[in-house]
């Protein structure tokens, strides 16, 4: 089998460390809630080497790449249909998976954002996802209320999901490397089901106090809401980074009644 040329257009930064490799893999460890994963952009297969050991799942694989899909049809041709050629974005998961299921990958770093809001949209299906981002990247999503790398990312991810940061993969271990620092982090689903809260207000509040985080939320969330309908509630004085997803709930249901008298 001829190597597969990674591809700048899509990303592709090819992890060459069977250790780290198993590492990532060994870091799926809520399968008792699920029977599948899926493996997004598995290059040439280095995580599904160590997917494929395993018998406490069925593993799937989706690659957008073409080349790399003819590369892993014949190294494993025992998947059959259990290998796609196809855009994990547009991806109907009803279709593959009619149960929860994982997504595990070494994510192409131009579209990670794009990912794990896919994954959000899907949360009701996708109970644990270990992946591969850019350190930066990584570090938002699980930073804590108060931390400068704290955002939007981060209190949307922090909703739904436990975060945790597990380790840091420098640019040498990759084919070509990259220029960044590496992470990886996991995403466990929490209990919550539904934000005791309007959904849709709360995530237009947290969009607001972000786009402009150096102002108060009384300024921020008049994007919103028009000021002269704000009281004198402690959340309008403060910045975005300031308040946990709880106080962005309770915001969210304060804005609610403000909004309606």
């Amino acid at each position: 089998m001829s190597l597969v040329k990674a591809k700048k257009h899509l990303g592709q930064h090819f992890l060459t460390d069977k250790g780290i490799a198993n590492r990532i893999v060994e870091s799926l460890i809520s399968t008792d809630k699920y029977n599948q994963v899926l493996e997004v952009g598995p290059g040439m297969g280095i995580l599904s080497d160590f997917l494929l050991q395993r018998k406490d799942f069925e593993t799937y694989l989706i690659d957008i790449d073409t080349e790399s899909y003819h590369f892993l049809n014949e190294k494993y041709p025992q998947l059959g249909d259990k290998l796609i050629n196809g855009d994990f974005l547009k991806m109907n998961f009803d279709d593959n998976f009619p149960g929860k299921f994982a997504i595990i990958g070494n994510f192409p770093y131009n579209i990670s954002s794009q990912i794990l809001f896919k994954i959000l949209d899907n949360r009701h299906k996708v109970v644990e996802m270990v992946g591969m981002f850019q350190k930066e990247v990584a570090q938002r999503c699980a930073s804590p209320a108060g931390t400068k790398d704290y955002g939007i990312l981060s209190v949307f991810l922090q909703a739904y999901y436990k975060i945790e940061y597990l380790f840091t993969v420098k640019p040498g271990t990759f084919n070509p490397p990259p220029k960044v620092h590496s992470a990886i982090i996991r995403l466990t689903r929490n209990e919550v089901e539904a934000l005791d809260c309007d959904e849709k207000l709360f995530w237009r509040v947290v969009k607001a106090g972000f786009n402009q985080r150096r102002k108060t939320l009384r300024n921020a969330v008049s994007a919103v809401m028009p000021k002269d309908k704000m009281d004198d509630h402690i959340y309008f004085e403060k910045r975005a980074e300031q308040l946990s997803v709880e106080d962005f709930v309770a915001l969210t249901q304060h804005v609610t009644k403000l909004m309606v008298v």
